[in-house]
């Protein structure tokens, strides 16, 4: 007999009709050694467009599911899709590639942002891409840095500067999908905003080809940044519709 709605613990997020960027189907993560279950069975679709934002108390399971997307941790339950087909172990560097995870403390290495910047292309995965210094540079003036930003050691950097290097990192090689897991969480207001202006300029630049999931502990901040907002409490995630005061907070 088929379990009943309230004994399956699943949850389900708005399924489209469109096939989406990346679609988890009933993904679970369990800590064996404890005998706790982190994120409780869940299927949920991100398409084209979408601009997700995910709030909750601390240790509900934000993280756990924003790696799980990310093909971080590995899964208990369920399976990732992208763009129709199930993520293969082979696959899985190219699909990190397109669908990044950016993570509230970054690692830099030692030398300076340019070294940083450049240090991906070195990676089988981006062989086919070079670094664009150029480029760079454009997206460091996006965050209101100037000229001579790429020139400075990793070790002098604060904290906002050091996590505006990992965004131009990532977003120098042209992800398809950001997952960014409270990335500002230990930021000054004027850092934080220049990580939002640079989240904006990505998706303004072509709306219908990204997707964004921002996970956040600040409701104003998840409203701006967002069109679709969920909760997650307990592993359990759940979407609440966008109402007029979210509106309000993200103008």
């Amino acid at each position: 007999m088929a379990a009943s709605e309230s004994t399956k613990k699943s949850t389900t997020i708005q399924l489209m009709s469109d096939v989406p960027f990346v679609f988890a189907e009933g993904i679970a993560r369990r800590d064996a050694l404890r005998g706790q279950t982190l994120l409780q069975p869940t299927t949920f679709a991100l398409c084209a467009g979408d601009r997700v934002a995910v709030t909750g108390p601390s240790g509900s399971g934000k993280s756990v599911f924003l790696r799980a997307l990310a093909l971080l941790d590995p899964l208990d339950a369920g399976r990732i899709m992208w763009h129709g087909a199930a993520v293969e172990r082979a696959a899985i560097p190219r699909y990190r590639r397109n669908v990044a995870y950016i993570r509230q403390r970054p690692a830099l290495l030692d030398g300076s942002v340019e070294d940083n910047l450049r240090y991906p292309f070195e990676l089988r995965t981006y062989r086919d891409v070079r670094f664009d210094r150029a480029r760079a540079a454009g997206l460091a003036a996006q965050a209101g840095r100037g000229d001579d930003f790429l020139d400075k050691r990793a070790s002098e950097l604060s904290g906002g500067e050091a996590q505006i290097t990992a965004l131009i990192r990532v977003l120098q090689l042209a992800p398809e999908v950001l997952l960014l897991d409270e990335p500002t969480a230990s930021l000054d207001p004027e850092s934080s905003h220049a990580i939002e202006a640079l989240v904006h300029a990505w998706f303004a630049a072509e709306p219908g080809r990204h997707a964004s999931m921002w996970v956040s502990h600040d409701p104003a901040q998840a409203a701006r940044m967002s069109e679709r907002h969920l909760t997650m409490r307990a592993g359990v995630l759940d979407e609440s519709p966008v109402t007029p005061a979210h509106q309000e907070l993200g103008q």
